[in-house]
């Protein structure tokens, strides 16, 4: 079995990153039959064709601060036995699989990056003093009365970073220096007029910085630790980010 790793970043959510996967599909002249498949988490196909006697291509999607990662595996074992199959490998099969899968990855890095513009985003901030994290409690809509994280969509031609800093000065009027990407979740929903779960939340942890803080759209603000994270009935895209802060908490 020879094999081949690629490791892509794009500039798009998770869910943009895995959609635009799928669409574009396998850069192989042959048809793969789909394994298993975790949206927007990853995908498995195996087939063959040519001179592939067996074909196994995973994507794996990660979230980070600047994007989706997006690793790739594409296993083979050609139909040519012994010396003269790793030889075939080396001079041919290799070279071809390397320079279609370098091709399709340019492809697919622009065309997920085009769809994230059409995709309103939404960013969240885990507000950090000391063993404590900031708290919001929602108080109008559907989810009221129930725990969040600061944070909104992001405005057209925003980055996510200066999105977060505005939200953070309008909800509670006060300044914050973002730190480091914490984590994303998918939103089944619809954000903005948008498709159905096209929008994720992405959250980064920060302090505050200036001001004094004041909750203009929540009914309250607390600071709570680790350990009373698990007390308080969290909107459901947000409780899936709480072993997250808890770790934050405990290591900071």
């Amino acid at each position: 079995m020879f094999q081949l790793r690629f490791t892509t970043l794009v500039e798009a959510p998770l869910t943009v990153a895995f959609d635009v996967a799928r669409v574009l599909g396998r850069p192989w002249p042959w048809a793969l039959a789909e394994v298993s498949a975790d949206r927007p988490h990853a995908d498995e196909f195996h087939g063959s064709g040519g001179l592939l006697a067996q074909v196994r291509h995973t994507r794996r999607f990660s979230p980070t601060g600047a994007g989706t990662l997006v690793d790739e595996q594409v296993e083979w074992d050609n139909r040519v036995p012994g010396v003269l199959g790793r030889l075939l490998d080396q001079t041919v099969v290799r070279r071809h699989v390397l320079a279609a899968m370098q091709a399709h990855l340019d492809l697919y890095a622009a065309a997920a990056r085009r769809r994230a513009e059409d995709v309103v985003q939404v960013v969240g901030a885990a507000l950090v003093d000391g063993d404590r994290v900031l708290v919001a409690q929602r108080g109008s809509g559907p989810l009221a009365g129930r725990w969040e994280f600061p944070g909104g969509k992001v405005e057209p031609g925003e980055s996510e970073l200066a999105a977060l800093v505005r939200e953070c000065r309008e909800e509670l009027s006060v300044g914050i220096t973002p730190q480091a990407f914490l984590g994303e979740v998918p939103l089944p929903g619809v954000v903005a007029g948008g498709a159905p779960g096209a929008s994720t939340l992405r959250v980064w942890w920060g302090r505050i910085t200036a001001d004094h803080l004041v909750a203009h759209e929540h009914t309250e603000v607390r600071w709570v630790t680790g350990g009373e994270l698990d007390d308080l009935d969290w909107i459901p895209a947000d409780r899936p980010l709480l072993p997250a802060v808890r770790a934050l908490l405990a290591r900071l």
